[in-house]
C-alpha cells in the first residue's frame, strides 16, 4: 500500500508549463507525508487555465522554475509507484523535463483513471473522473489544487486496493489489461474502448503536422470519439502547435473560440497542442 501520487495544475495549453505541482506520499494505506510549490513556467498565462486553478502571473513572480524544483521532487518519486489520475500529469512533467533538458523519472506509473474503471464495473465506461469519484467515496478535497488532487487520487487508489485486495504493485499490471473489444464506428475508426484516453470526444482544428484523417486514426486508437465540430459532447480540443503558439491575444479558429465559450459556461475542455497529444498517444 506503499506509493506517491503526483498532480501538476498548466499556466496555458501547453502541458509543460506547470505552474503548480502537488505531491502526496502514502505508505502503509495512510498519507505519510506531502509536499506542493507553485512554479514559474516562463510562459504565458491563458484565461481558461487561470479560470480554473485561480494560479496567475502575479502569484508565481517569485516562485522556483521547473528546473529549481526538480531536485525537491526526485526523492518522493524515485524509485516509486508513481500514480496520477488520466496520463495529462505525466506527459505534463516529462514535457517540463525535456523542455529542462532533465531526465524523466525513474519510477512505475500508475493511472488511477484506469484503476477505477477496472475495479468498480459502474465506473467501467463513464464517471471515472476524479471529481465524481471523490463524490461517490465521500472523498472531499478542493478541485484543482494539485495537491489536493494529488490527495484525493490517493484515496481512490487506496479505496480500489481494499475493495479488489489488488495492491498498487499488482495495480500496475492490472491497469494495462483490455476491458473490452474494440468498437467500430460507421466513419470507419477504430475506437478502442479502454485505450489511454477513452471516454473523451475530440475535436481537431489548426494546421496539423499530419492528415486529419491519419489525426483521427491515432485518436481512435487511444479510445476518443472524434467529433467535426465542437459541441457540448467535446472534452478534448487539439490544436495545431503553430496556432497553439499563437493563442496569448491573437487569432483563434472558430472551434477554438466555441470551446472557450463553452468552457466559460462550465463544460470541461481540455485544450491540448499536437505535440502534447502525440505524447499522450504514445502510452497506447
Amino acid at each position: 500500500m506503499d506509493f506517491t501520487v503526483i498532480d501538476v495544475e498548466t499556466a496555458n495549453p501547453n502541458l509543460a508549463s506547470i505552474c503548480q505541482v502537488g505531491i502526496a506520499v502514502f505508505r502503509g494505506g495512510v498519507l505519510h507525508e506531502s509536499w506542493s510549490s507553485l512554479v514559474n513556467p516562463y510562459d504565458y498565462f491563458h484565461p481558461m487555465n487561470v479560470s480554473v486553478h485561480g494560479i496567475d502571473e502575479s502569484m508565481i513572480a517569485s516562485a522556483p522554475s521547473w528546473a529549481e524544483v526538480y531536485p525537491r521532487i526526485l526523492p518522493f518519486v524515485t524509485g516509486q509507484i508513481v500514480a496520477s489520475h488520466m496520463p495529462f500529469d505525466r506527459i505534463a512533467t516529462q514535457r517540463a523535463c525535456q523542455n529542462s533538458g532533465l531526465d524523466h523519472f525513474d519510477c512505475s506509473w500508475l493511472d488511477t483513471a484506469r484503476v477505477a474503471r477496472r475495479a468498480w464495473s459502474e465506473f467501467s465506461r463513464s464517471g471515472y473522473g476524479l471529481k465524481n469519484l471523490a463524490s461517490t467515496f465521500g472523498v472531499t478535497f478542493q478541485h484543482h489544487d494539485a495537491l489536493e488532487d494529488a490527495r484525493a487520487a490517493g484515496e481512490i487508489l487506496l479505496r480500489a486496493i481494499a475493495h479488489t485486495g489488488s495492491s498498487a504493485a499488482e495495480w500496475c499490471s492490472i491497469a494495462d489489461r483490455r476491458l473490452s473489444p474494440a468498437l467500430r464506428t460507421t466513419e470507419g475508426l477504430t475506437v478502442v474502448q479502454d485505450g489511454v484516453l477513452a471516454g473523451n470526444v475530440v475535436v481537431f482544428t489548426g494546421a496539423l503536422s499530419i492528415s486529419r484523417r491519419d489525426a483521427s486514426e491515432m485518436a481512435a486508437a487511444s479510445g476518443c470519439e472524434v467529433g467535426a465540430g465542437v459541441t457540448k459532447q467535446t472534452t478534448l480540443l487539439i490544436v495545431g502547435d503553430q496556432d497553439i503558439s499563437r493563442l496569448a491575444g491573437k487569432i483563434k479558429s472558430s472551434k477554438h473560440v466555441k470551446a472557450e465559450e463553452l468552457i466559460s459556461k462550465g463544460q470541461k475542455i481540455r485544450i491540448l497542442g499536437e505535440s502534447d497529444f502525440k505524447a499522450l498517444l504514445r502510452l497506447v
